[in-house]
């Protein structure tokens, strides 16, 4: 097929879309639709896991945590022997921090939430589900916490078991609007504490508590006193950098086997996890979703190629006599073949085309109208396109055909 041939089948296409435009949209709308929801749906989904990897990078790029199982376990899943592994607690967590050269720091954190909701309030005033967190000094410095006004909890106040607390953004905006919280006394649960830092607030996705702006810390040993059968620990390791998370993986798996007697020929139970990790779960849910996008946009693409290969259909009958002079004058069957196929897919991509356009609109209002980051994937704009192309050639194929078989001198004949 000559360049000259896919230029004359584009613009009679062009033509049939103009002469009936209203049989056209309709045609092209399914095909529009298809490709739109999969640029829009893609848009957002890239938008939200753009933020959602920014939130995770956040966290840090030199942090892991140790706990008895990775985040994406599913505890029905386990074995009797799996559920009985031993929780974290202060021997493990000394024993990094005393045997492993490329660990920073480590933050043992234990936190509470009571069956119906902790309590913290200053005179008539209430924070809203807060949650207690009991930490050692060294949260500020794995964490990379700042105080706003203040100061953070040290070790003297975990060795007094000092009642004192750090609170967060949201909490200190529930407590105290209009006044300075520093030293100030509050009840957490019903026990006085002594507010010594305002932690500053935590920016989220979609400026809403990620738990963080709405927590208490207060010292670990005064959270061992208050709730002495709450023992279980996560520990947060701060690594000295990120190049070296290998090496501190290594050292603490040797640490925590010996620590927690591991026998030679038995599998950890412990599991120590970071960023990747998390990041591998939100693709495994990210997977999912593009997988339901897919099907979607599917229904809209199979109607959008019926659409095409009727109006293909309709127009090889308006145009018998014409393929029958094509014919006449030397025209071969891979011609009228083409050319059909050529307009089937110029019908079919006008559609894909218009879909893009709308998909890019919508991914610029979705970015505009709320806090989630605009995000078009070059890759399902391509995708987009070659599909929407594909379906005018499937669905083109057999009105082709029928023209392509056409006999010249019965088609001659016809009125």
């Amino acid at each position: 097929m000559t360049l000259m041939e896919v230029k004359e089948g584009m613009i009679l296409a062009i033509g049939s879309l103009s002469a009936n435009k209203f049989r056209s949209g309709l045609t092209i709308l399914g095909v529009l639709i298809g490709v739109w929801s999969v640029i829009a749906m893609s848009s957002l989904i890239k938008g939200l896991d753009d933020a959602v990897q920014q939130s995770i990078s956040s966290l840090g790029s030199n942090i892991l945590f140790v706990d008895r199982f990775p985040p994406e376990t599913h505890y029905e899943d386990l074995t009797e022997e799996q559920r009985n592994y031993k929780h974290m607690s202060m021997v493990e967590a000394t024993a990094i921090k005393d045997n492993c050269p490329a660990v920073l720091a480590v933050s043992p954190e234990n936190h509470f939430w009571a069956n119906g909701g902790n309590i913290i309030k200053y005179r008539d005033r209430k924070a809203s589900q807060p949650a207690i967190c009991g930490i050692l000094p060294d949260y500020q410095k794995v964490r990379d916490v700042a105080v706003s006004s203040g100061r953070f909890i040290t070790e003297v106040d975990n060795n007094v078991r000092a009642k004192v607390c750090v609170i967060g953004a949201d909490i200190k905006d529930a407590l105290f609007p209009n006044e300075d919280p520093i030293n100030k006394e509050i009840r957490i649960n019903n026990e006085r504490f002594t507010v010594i830092g305002v932690r500053e607030k935590n920016e989220t996705l979609f400026g809403e508590d990620d738990g963080e702006n709405n927590k208490a810390l207060i010292p670990l040993e005064t959270f061992m006193k208050l709730y002495p059968w709450d023992i279980y620990l996560t520990l947060t390791v701060g690594v000295v950098a990120p190049d070296q998370m290998d090496i501190a993986i290594e050292q603490m798996t040797s640490v925590l086997r010996r620590v927690r007697n591991v026998p030679y020929d038995k599998e950890n139970n412990f599991a120590i996890f970071g960023q990747e990790n998390i990041r591998e779960m939100v693709g495994d849910i990210t997977k999912y979703i593009y997988i339901a996008m897919v099907v979607i946009s599917s229904v809209g693409l199979m109607v959008g190629g019926v659409g095409v290969m009727n109006i293909m259909l309709v127009s090889v009958t308006e145009r018998t006599r014409e393929i029958g002079v094509r014919k006449a004058i030397g025209a071969r069957r891979n011609n009228i073949l083409w050319q059909f196929l050529v307009e089937a897919m110029t019908l079919s991509g006008t559609g894909g085309v218009i879909g893009i356009g709308t998909g890019i609109l919508t991914a610029l209002l979705i970015g505009m109208l709320t806090p989630v980051p605009f995000g078009v994937s070059p890759l399902f704009l391509s995708l987009g396109f070659l599909v929407a192309i594909s379906v005018g050639l499937v669905a083109g194929m057999y009105p082709a055909y029928r023209a392509a078989s056409v006999d010249p001198i019965e088609s001659l004949r016809y009125e």
